[in-house]
């Protein structure tokens, strides 16, 4: 069986979501010799034009599976859309460093610490991507930290449930980071050019993620008996809020309509989370692992497995705050940020002094 990130052995070298990751960098530099051949730089001036005449051109732009970059008009909902979304990924990605980080000190060997604190470091990189993408809506991201650390906006509710034991590194590595890849690849054609740009970096670090906690699993599935019970049990308490990442199902979701008709979503969360589960299944008959829905089974008029829908009530809770490690999670991210004003307030008096400088430099030439 082959990981999300690869390809089967009767599978093209593009299949695969590497292969859909290498695809769709391969649709932005065609999107990009499009636009130069069909002289697309000539849009209409938004100091000039109408409203209409805007809203025409960006539709078409959008029509045409080409990128809306930052100086380009936008509707003010398309930017409050990319906000929301790229903000929570950010989150995301820097809440989710708490629940792994935990375990860097206590990993069981040399090895296994270096790579999860590279894996780590990974995420607070992907962060900081995401952060610079929403930064050219408009938004600082003082802005953006202070709407998370006050509780004004939201991050995967995922990284609301405890690390319980080594192999809960393995199941985040697996079902956590793989429905992320899932979830995330079509991103790489989302329409925002900088969102789409960061995405292809980060799926393609987020697939070694997924590779590793394959691994660390796999190790303890055909290690001892104590091992085996310790990677089900982890599967067991991972499976359903990792199926719930993907938001509610769509007849309740309040935002796929209109993020899929721009092009920020290429599918909805049932379709996304189908695919997931159609993963995991090959994937855990190779681990030796079993998945916990009596109900799975395939589903031969659907081409899909048939499965267990998670608790969305349960969902909605973690969201308002009710999981088991929201407080933690906050309030470790306000002490963190606490703890780094004097960074800040050093960057910016060096940059400040330097500043200061470059103009006497220009005032005595």
């Amino acid at each position: 069986m082959y990981g999300n990130d690869f390809p089967g052995p009767d599978q093209g070298p593009t299949a695969g979501l590497l292969g859909e990751v290498e695809a769709a960098e391969a649709a932005l530099r065609d999107a990009a010799r499009r636009d130069l051949q069909a002289g697309r730089g000539a849009a209409p001036d938004p100091a000039g034009a109408d409203e209409a005449t805007l809203h025409d051109y960006f539709t078409s732009v959008i029509a045409a599976d080409q990128k809306i970059e930052p100086r380009d008009w936008m509707p003010d909902s398309y930017r409050k859309t990319l906000i929301r979304q790229i903000a929570q990924h950010a989150h995301s990605e820097i809440i989710g460093m708490q629940p792994e980080g935990n375990w860097i000190s206590r990993a069981p060997s040399l090895k296994r610490k270096a790579i999860l604190l590279a894996k780590v470091q990974d995420e607070a990189g992907h962060g900081l991507y995401l952060y610079a993408a929403a930064e050219t809506l408009g938004i600082s991201r003082d802005e953006l930290v202070e709407m998370l650390i006050e509780g004004r906006q939201k991050y995967s509710s995922i990284f609301n449930y405890p690390t319980l034991s080594w192999a809960d590194v393995g199941a985040i590595g697996w079902l956590v980071d793989g429905a992320a890849i899932v979830n995330q690849v079509p991103l790489c054609r989302c329409s925002y050019g900088p969102y789409a740009r960061a995405m292809i970096r980060v799926c393609k670090e987020e697939s070694f993620h997924q590779r590793q906690g394959f691994e660390i699993l796999h190790v303890l599935a055909h290690g001892t008996p104590a091992q085996k019970a310790m990677a089900q049990d982890s599967v067991d308490r991972w499976w359903y809020p990792s199926l719930a990442m993907f938001g509610p199902p769509d007849t309740d979701s309040a935002h796929t309509a209109q993020s899929m008709a721009w092009k920020i979503k290429r599918f909805s969360n049932d379709e996304l989370r189908q695919r997931f589960v159609d993963m995991c299944v090959q994937q855990a008959d190779v681990l030796g692992l079993t998945l916990p829905d009596p109900d799975l089974r395939w589903n031969d008029d659907r081409q899909a497995h048939d499965y267990t829908q998670p608790d969305y009530a349960e969902l909605m809770r973690v969201i308002k705050g009710e999981g088991p490690c929201n407080r933690d999670r906050i309030a470790h991210r306000r002490r963190a940020h606490a703890d780094g004003a004097w960074v800040r307030d050093a960057a910016a008096a060096y940059a400040a002094k330097q500043a200061e400088r470059q103009e006497e430099r220009k005032v005595a030439a």
